[in-house]
C-alpha cells in the first residue's frame, strides 16, 4: 500500500504557504502560522487524526488573521484532496462526537467531491488568544470547498470557547481519519456512480 502524502505551496500578495501532509502518519505536527491558538488547533487536528502535518505560513498579520487562516484552509483542503488520489478503497464517510470537558461537538463528513459546509458552532467571544473566532467557520469552509468535502460541524453542548473550538478541530481530525481509512471489502470507490 502506498503512503498517501502531498506537498502544496501557494503564494499570493497576502500569504506564502507550504503544507506537507501524510494521511498515513502517526500524528506528528509542526505548525507555524504566526497565530499561536491556530497552531494549537492544527496540532490538535493532526494529532487526533493521526496525520503527519507540516504547516509554514507567512501572512499579512499586520492586517488581521483572515488571509492567513482562510488561505491555510484552502491549501490544507488541496493537500487532503491530492493525498487521497483516486479514493479507491476508502470508507469515504466519517463521523465523530468528541467531548472536551463541558463541550461536545459532532463532526460528520463525506469525501464525495461535492463541497458543502453546514456549520452550527455559535461562539460567544471575539477571539481566543490572537485568533478571531469568526475565522473558525472560514477555515472549515475553505477546507471543505478546496477538498470537495461535505462537512457538518455542530455544537451539541458547551460553554468555554477554547474547549468548543478545540473539540471541533479534534472531532474533524477523527472524522477525517475514519473517512480516509481503508476497508478491504471496498475494491474500487464507494459510489454507485463509480467515481468520487
Amino acid at each position: 500500500m502506498n503512503i498517501r502524502k502531498a506537498e502544496i505551496s501557494r503564494k499570493t500578495s497576502e500569504t506564502d504557504i507550504k503544507i506537507r501532509l501524510c494521511l498515513d502518519g502517526s500524528g506528528q505536527c509542526s505548525a507555524n502560522t504566526g497565530i499561536g491558538f491556530f497552531d494549537h488547533m492544527l496540532n490538535s487536528f493532526a494529532r487526533h487524526g493521526l496525520f503527519d502535518l507540516t504547516v509554514d505560513v507567512h501572512g499579512d498579520l499586520e492586517v488581521d488573521s483572515h488571509h492567513t487562516i482562510e488561505d491555510t484552509g484552502i491549501v490544507l483542503g488541496e493537500a487532503i484532496k491530492k493525498a487521497l488520489g483516486d479514493k479507491k478503497g476508502i470508507k469515504r464517510f466519517g463521523y465523530f462526537i468528541l467531548p472536551m470537558d463541558e463541550s461536545l461537538v459532532l463532526a460528520s463528513l463525506d469525501l464525495s467531491g461535492r463541497p458543502f459546509l453546514n456549520y452550527q458552532i455559535p461562539l460567544t467571544v471575539e477571539r481566543v488568544g490572537t485568533m478571531d473566532t469568526e475565522m473558525v467557520r472560514e477555515f472549515f469552509y475553505a477546507v471543505s470547498y478546496s477538498c470537495g468535502m461535505n462537512l457538518h460541524l455542530k455544537l451539541l453542548d458547551g460553554l468555554n470557547n477554547h474547549h468548543i473550538i478545540e473539540a471541533a478541530f479534534k472531532a474533524f481530525g477523527k472524522a477525517l481519519d475514519a473517512a480516509v481509512s481503508y476497508d478491504d471489502r471496498i475494491t474500487d470507490v464507494l459510489s454507485t456512480k463509480g467515481s468520487l
